[in-house]
């Protein structure tokens, strides 16, 4: 065999200095995934769906009954808001603990080995989708007052703070059903637990009288609706930052844990 044959027969090395291209896929990527799985499932597509129609029937109702002074822009986001988030949260449970009920955890895992940005595209994906959904409910909430305008001062008067504190609710409430999906990481149990346990805490707070203090620091009812009504002081700010930590940071840490060390069957 001849020198030059030799040398064509050799296998190729990298150049001292060359890096091999990185192959993994972008975390923009990763999250336009992510989002694609949030409605290309029945459950995903019919809760998405649910979401939609309960805000509509939320702005029907705001500007069909009540008041004159209670048909304006502010007031039936208001309501549209609060009715979207009732389900928004078990998109982002289904999100997270579907990789497990159904089995995909693995082949996920595989394909992207770094278990933190499958985890940081969810979290990205489900902030995405509360911003779209926010949005949907501002012009559905837009067209309802249009029809129904109220004739008073102010009808489409809408604070820019409180437009702002609509959207935060709508992000931390998403996140809030992610969260809990991560830390149970099962379906089922973390959707009766993201109706119960905040039902349970209000119950609680409210019954007993020397807990009624603690309501005003770790109900969801008591500190994120403030989000949707009116402009929050720095008092009210700190209740919903104790809020978001117990039921935001402290479930998603937990998550976190066990989807980033949890072995996968």
């Amino acid at each position: 065999m001849s020198t030059a044959a030799a040398h064509l027969d050799a296998p190729l090395s990298p150049r001292a200095g060359d890096r091999p291209p990185d192959q993994r896929p972008s975390l923009v990527r990763l999250t336009r995934v992510e989002l694609r799985k949030m409605h290309d499932t029945r459950a995903g597509f019919w809760l998405l769906l649910s979401g939609l129609l309960l805000t509509l029937a939320a702005v029907v109702i705001s500007v069909l009954t009540g008041s004159s002074s209670d048909h304006t822009l502010s007031n039936v986001l208001n309501n549209s808001t609060q009715a979207l988030n009732v389900l928004l949260p078990i998109v982002g449970i289904l999100l997270v603990t579907s990789e497990w009920s159904q089995r995909t955890a693995l082949l996920t895992f595989t394909l992207v080995p770094q278990r933190g940005r499958v985890l940081a595209a969810k979290i990205g994906a489900s902030i995405v989708l509360a911003v779209v959904a926010f949005l949907a409910a501002l012009a559905l909430s837009a067209v309802g007052t249009a029809l129904n305008p109220s004739g008073l001062d102010g009808t489409w008067s809408l604070d820019a703070g409180i437009l702002g504190q609509t959207a935060l609710f709508s992000v931390i409430s998403m996140l809030i059903g992610v969260a809990l999906g991560c830390a149970i990481l099962l379906s089922a149990p973390a959707i009766v637990a993201s109706f119960v346990l905040p039902l349970a805490v209000t119950a609680v707070t409210h019954v007993i009288g020397g807990l009624h203090g603690l309501a005003h620091w770790v109900d969801q009812s008591t500190t994120l609706a403030d989000l949707t009504d009116h402009a929050l002081g720095a008092g009210e700010w700190a209740r919903v930052g104790t809020t978001v930590l117990l039921w935001l940071v402290l479930p998603l840490a937990i998550g976190a844990w066990r989807v980033l060390r949890g072995e996968i069957r």
